[in-house]
């Protein structure tokens, strides 16, 4: 009896101690069907969204669009909440098409709110939630504008259970946390060339949700993969043969996709997942024809409703928008940027003073005064030296006067229309420099040089691909040729070559040193400024930005380590946020110590300053000389003529 109550116990304190464990679910997984998810919990992130909500002032807005699997019902908005200071309560509504779902009191103390979402509906597979919030101040207190409410840490429930495709259409889900691609041993160059495409355009359709995109070996061609696939995730086999195609694989569990073709068509079929054509093909296989993968781009001139921002609008005292110059969006490195302001702002009364500012970052770049049109009709400059991959242009209506003890004053409507233009020219050599040149420098179109290991620089291309596709809002083009074709392209370029760097046609700005150490100016993953001395028989890896006048290109390669390559590339893929922070001409990776960035070399004197400074040297030399022939000259005839007459 007395071992039986102690097994119990035993029990009952590993069950407590699960439950006790903090954290959100990713997915559950069937019992009798490990592939599919069951009533999942997932983070904002999985779903392609910020982490958190920041929600201002007295009425907060955030409007929240998620998708949905088929087969699921969202049921519940789970979050943390923490009240801004000197607010005495707070109150959260959802609502759906004016409709409102639920209310939630937000309690006084930072802590757990679930929401249930029951009675929700779901339209092509998501949901579009509006999320208000309310706050009522202590008394005799006003709201601070810059402290917002704060929802942090927050997911989604769903219930149901995810459902096997039956058909094409339906093979890629609405939430994709992994994806598999099996190819050949030893792929051909069609093959490597149908992977990186399928693995860059699966990560531009997921977007922010960031799917992880793994490549395996096949143990036979057109063989089916090894095991099934986890909760969301999807299994594809990319295969050179006979037959044009994209099939479901018979059998249990979660079907994978065969994607195969001749060497002409194969490339096609691979594109057919993420094309619009996608939708149609409900059946177990579907074949198709051409397919165009460039990008429309906006060329010069565009709005910033084409970048992706219909307009921008803001209420407040003083109001502030925020236009994004995504060079990414332009499908180009781009400077000499320039924006028609357009819109309006509620004009104000004499008793108040205001201007329009328009800053990028801490930095004024334009300010003119506020009149009584209410009308905003301003171009801006943006200079080169403030751009960046991502630049914000922010717009604020500042004003002055007695606004009232919590600023009752009648607030201000800035309103920025989406027809705003936007002006450049293209950037050669790209603004910034190196590694913020990245993607765009790159666009549209970038051809991928790999060599003899095909295999494994498949690999390397899809996990330098996928992580510069995550940098852009526009689809990557790419085209994987020989190593040698790509080095003598005139296109941009990404040129892959683990063992070492001997083609003197592209020149790096880091090499091995052949005999005497090499120090550079570095800095570390924390942004920290030192050095790195390489010495000849130091082996490391590298990945290189260069501009060779023609076109941007990047180099992964290492002097004789190509291990340490994969290590960099794997240390820059377990966090999405590292391909965005890097900076400099070349990030470099030495066994045994974090990848430290190499700043790009100060500029030198112009050569034109050197010859000019150069020509005045022998202009002084030969009017010395000069000097000296003609004092010799007159010394020779005065001493001639005195030895005449001596004579």
């Amino acid at each position: 009896m007395i071992e039986r109550l102690r097994s119990l116990i035993a029990v009952l304190s590993v069950v407590v101690a699960t439950l006790m464990v903090p954290g959100v679910q990713v997915a559950h997984a069937v019992p009798e069907q490990p592939w599919l998810a069951d009533s999942p919990t997932l983070a904002l992130t999985d779903l392609g969204l910020d982490p958190d909500l920041l929600l201002y002032g007295q009425v907060g807005t955030a409007t929240l669009t998620v998708p949905v699997p088929a087969g699921m019902v969202p049921s519940t908005l789970n979050l943390t909440a923490q009240l801004p200071v000197d607010v005495r309560s707070a109150t959260i509504t959802v609502s759906q098409d004016n409709r409102v779902i639920t209310q939630a009191d937000i309690p006084a103390q930072r802590g757990p709110v679930v929401i249930p979402l029951g009675g929700v509906l779901v339209v092509d597979n998501a949901i579009s939630l509006l999320v208000r919030s309310y706050l009522l101040p202590l008394d005799g207190y006003c709201l601070d504008p810059t402290n917002p409410l704060r929802l942090t840490d927050v997911s989604l429930s769903y219930t149901g259970r995810e459902q096997v495709p039956d058909v094409v259409a339906d093979f890629l889900p609405p939430i994709l946390r992994k994806l598999v691609i099996y190819t050949s041993r030893r792929p051909s160059q069609t093959e490597a060339n149908a992977v990186v495409q399928l693995a860059t355009a699966v990560t531009s359709h997921y977007g922010k949700q960031n799917p992880t995109v793994e490549v395996a070996p096949l143990p036979a061609p057109a063989a089916q993969p090894p095991g099934s696939a986890r909760p969301l995730e999807r299994h594809i086999v990319v295969s050179e043969g006979p037959d044009a195609g994209v099939s479901l694989y018979p059998g249990g569990g979660m079907p994978a996709l065969l994607v195969t073709g001749p060497a002409a068509a194969l490339t096609n079929q691979a594109r057919l997942l993420t094309s619009g054509l996608s939708k149609y093909a409900l059946s177990s296989k579907a074949v198709v024809g051409p397919l165009d993968s460039a990008p429309q781009l906006p060329g010069n001139e565009t709005t910033i409703r084409k970048l992706g921002q219909p307009g921008v609008n803001a209420v407040a005292l003083n109001p502030q928008v925020g236009i994004a110059l995504d060079q990414t969006r332009l499908g180009r490195a781009a400077h000499n940027i320039r924006v028609h302001l357009q819109g309006s702002y509620t004009p104000l009364p004499n008793s108040i003073g205001g201007q329009l500012v328009a800053t990028i970052g801490a930095e004024t770049i334009a300010r003119w005064p506020a009149d009584a049109s209410g009308v905003v009709d301003r171009w801006v400059d943006i200079p080169d030296r403030l751009l960046q991959r991502y630049t914000t242009l922010a717009v604020q209506v500042s004003i002055s006067g007695n606004t009232g003890r919590c600023g009752e004053f009648q607030p201000i409507t800035l309103i920025i229309d989406g027809e705003s233009a936007v002006r450049s020219e293209p950037a050669r050599p790209p603004v910034p420099g190196g590694f913020q040149s990245l993607p765009q420098a790159l666009m549209p179109r970038v051809v991928i040089g790999i060599g003899d290991d095909r295999f494994g620089d498949t690999v390397r291309a899809v996990q330098i691909m996928t992580g510069l596709q995550r940098l852009s809002a526009l689809p990557m083009d790419t085209s994987v040729v020989p190593l040698a074709e790509a080095v003598a392209s005139t296109n941009p370029a990404v040129l892959i070559s683990p063992p070492g760097w001997t083609d003197s046609a592209v020149t790096l700005p880091v090499s091995a040193p052949d005999a005497v150490p090499m120090t550079v100016n570095v800095y570390d993953d924390g942004g920290n400024a030192t050095t790195l001395t390489l010495e000849p028989a130091l082996k490391f890896a590298s990945l290189q930005v260069i501009f060779d006048g023609r076109r941007s290109v990047l180099v992964a390669t290492s002097n004789g380590a190509p291990a340490q390559l994969d290590e960099l590339l794997t240390w820059l893929g377990a966090d999405e946020r590292r391909w965005s922070i890097v900076d400099g001409v070349a990030l470099v990776s030495i066994a045994g110590r974090p990848p430290v960035t190499v700043t790009a070399p100060q500029p030198t004197a112009e050569p034109a300053s050197t010859n000019t400074s150069s020509g005045a040297v022998w202009w002084w030399i030969g009017g010395s000389m000069l000097v000296i022939v003609l004092a010799l000259t007159v010394w020779l005839r005065i001493r001639e003529r005195r030895r005449i007459k001596g004579g």
